[in-house]
């Protein structure tokens, strides 16, 4: 089984290095029109193809028998606490392999006609490859070092394919912004690893989680906040959500890999991994329910008044995200894992559907848009179930997901948490002397995540309506012919509408994931709230913005609640002032004494020239004025 999982990372890896090595030598022996493209084209598909049959069969196998399996490759002594470099493959690491894997062949298939005539399409797929092994690696980590090797790889990944079109001046920030508010998270990642591995004295995944109920309440509450730093930045929660806007700057079939299924979604799967310690945590579970009530309510906001068709579904992820920690917040594992899955999938969906509209329509405003159903069928009906899924439209996938996160906010709210086979109590031994110290998260906490995963529903159902309108109906609002981009990313994206509606349906083997008819009913009767106010506006005059009818706070949403001014005014502008400070300190001073210096050595030295002017009567003028001072001294003082 271990093997298998190697061999799954391995593959992509490995197609990585022969893309950007051999990728376009083997397109010019193919030849043909495009040959420069269909070397790597077939570098990074096949790889990544027998990638997903490795992790399908993985998935089976501990579907068929489940269990924990583990592997050591090999053991670093570090002279304190060894490095065992190894995989562990349990159920939650099967499942989201398989997703990852699905994502990334969907990507890659899609990118080979929506990248066509790109001159670095090979260094494109090859880094999407990397990508894909990199997160791999993550999801099968069996030691803590491990994953976080896994997790850098992906933020250097994010950044080239981000800024894949650095030539234009947005690609490029957009890509070092994400690039460095990731790793400001990543920074309190690595301690709160090391802080964790030395309390437990062992990076192993399994070993740590065994040892959480003997180590200290201070050392693991600090070793979760600092994890939690490195989540947000990942999973672009607040404060740490303001890349993943500016970063739909990038291709598109990348906004779809990275900001819809993967590495947006690594922060919430470690969290998932490592939940034995924030369980034992519940200061750090009330600032991850704090942290996602602002960041699902607030992007959800945002997302009801972008005019850009990519912020929307950007905003949108953040909100979603945010759901899953929500859900983790308040003891609901699986519901987290499980609405993980659907999001990837109907996320994935949206982001490469809208590719093709943007393909036909040449632009991502949502203003040049309008009346494509007619003639984008496929795309109209795909994108259909996608904005179903992300709504929570019955029976799609995002209803089944967001009625089991409902339920266990409620259940937390009204009756404290905790009961629940994914709730706290699980995961403390029975013999454990603090087992009963836990009793779930804080009332106050658990009602405002109730409550805010209420009002995400309703307007996430509210944007979601805006944008597949605005797209859709209407009549066209721009001189483009409507038609479907080509088969290839059309049937993509077909293909990825079939787990976006029937998803849901797996989830019904376990009982803490069916649907609850109360908190079902519930959440469709707030999805019906939010798209029937937003169609009812838009019926009035179907050629003008719904989201026209906010007023003067559009601005505000759209804005981003201003998030990116404040860092400017607060963090940049001070931190620009003190550069040209030390710039002009440097001029003025450093330099000025480094010039003062040599200016003064020069002078000097010219000083000591005036006796070497290569003339041999004065130099003998001297030798016999020397001697005379000699004699007149020796006999003076003799």
């Amino acid at each position: 089984m271990i093997w298998l999982a190697s061999l799954a990372i391995l593959l992509p890896f490995l197609a990585a290095f022969g893309g950007m090595l051999g990728g376009p030598s083997l397109g010019r022996l193919l030849g043909g029109r495009s040959a420069l493209r269909d070397g790597p084209a077939l570098i990074a598909c096949a790889p990544v193809a027998v990638s997903l049959v490795l992790a399908a069969v993985v998935a089976f196998v501990v579907w068929q028998d489940p269990g924990e399996r583990t592997g050591t490759l090999t053991v670093i002594d570090t002279g304190s606490v060894p490095i065992r470099v190894g995989l562990q493959v349990d159920g939650l690491s099967a499942v989201v392999a398989l997703m990852v894997c699905c994502v990334a062949l969907a990507v890659q298939v899609y990118s080979v006609a929506y990248m066509d005539g790109d001159r670095r399409y090979s260094s494109y797929a090859a880094f999407i490859s990397l990508f894909t092994a990199a997160m791999l690696l993550v999801v099968f980590a069996g030691d803590l070092l491990v994953l976080y090797a896994g997790w850098e790889v992906m933020g250097i990944c994010s950044y080239f394919l981000i800024g894949h079109r650095w030539e234009e001046r947005a690609n490029s920030r957009a890509a070092v912004k994400a690039f460095l508010v990731t790793r400001l998270g990543d920074a309190g990642f690595l301690i709160g690893i090391i802080v964790l591995g030395l309390g437990a004295r062992t990076f192993e995944i399994h070993g740590v989680l065994s040892r959480v109920w003997t180590m200290p309440d201070a050392t693991l509450t600090a070793a979760a906040l600092l994890l939690l730093a490195g989540v947000a930045g990942k999973s672009a929660q607040f404060p740490l959500h303001t890349w993943l806007p500016d970063a739909m700057a990038g291709p598109t079939p990348i906004s779809a890999l990275i900001h819809a299924a993967t590495m947006v979604a690594a922060g919430m799967y470690v969290v998932a991994r490592l939940y034995g310690v924030f369980a034992a945590a519940p200061g750090a579970l009330a600032v991850l329910g704090v942290v996602a009530v602002v960041s699902m309510v607030g992007a959800a906001l945002a997302a009801l008044a972008q005019d850009d068709l990519k912020r929307v579904l950007a905003y949108s992820t953040i909100s979603q995200l945010a759901v899953m920690g929500a859900a983790l917040a308040v003891g609901a594992k699986s519901a987290a894992v499980f609405h993980l899955l659907a999001h990837g999938a109907f996320k994935a969906l949206l982001f490469l559907a809208a590719g093709c509209v943007i393909a036909t329509t040449g632009s991502a405003l949502l203003a040049n848009h309008g009346g494509l159903r007619r003639g984008m069928p496929v795309t109209f009906w795909s994108m259909t179930a996608g904005f179903a899924a992300l709504a929570g439209v019955p029976p799609f996938s995002g209803w089944f997901s967001k009625d089991s996160v409902i339920e266990a906010a409620q259940h937390a709210a009204l009756h404290g948490g905790g009961t629940t086979e994914a709730g706290w109590f699980a995961y403390a031994p029975l013999n454990s002397t603090r087992h009963g110290e836990i009793t779930g998260p804080p009332g106050g906490v658990a009602w405002l995540v109730y409550l805010g995963l209420l009002l995400t529903v309703a307007l996430t159902a509210a944007y979601a309506m805006r944008a597949w309108l605005m797209v859709f109906f209407g009549e066209p609002r721009g001189t483009y012919e409507i038609r479907e981009p080509s088969r290839i990313m059309t049937w993509t994206v077909a293909a990825l509408a079939v787990p976006a509606a029937v998803l849901g349906f797996f989830g019904l083997g376990a009982s803490e994931l069916r649907p609850h008819p109360g908190p079902a009913l519930l959440g469709i009767g707030l999805a019906i709230l939010g798209a029937g106010t937003v169609f009812l506006v838009w019926n009035r005059d179907p050629a003008s913005d719904p989201a026209a009818g906010l007023g003067p706070v559009r601005r505000v949403f759209a804005r981003g609640f201003y998030v990116d001014e404040l860092y400017a005014m607060a963090i940049v502008r001070p931190v620009q002032a003190l550069a040209r400070g030390v710039v002009r300190f440097d001029r003025r001073g450093v330099d000025a004494a480094v010039v003062a210096s040599g200016r003064g050595a020069r002078r000097l030295g010219g000083l000591l020239r005036i006796p070497q002017n290569g003339n041999p009567q004065t130099y003998l003028t001297g030798l016999l004025a020397g001697v005379v001072a000699i004699t007149a001294l020796a006999v003076i003082f003799r």
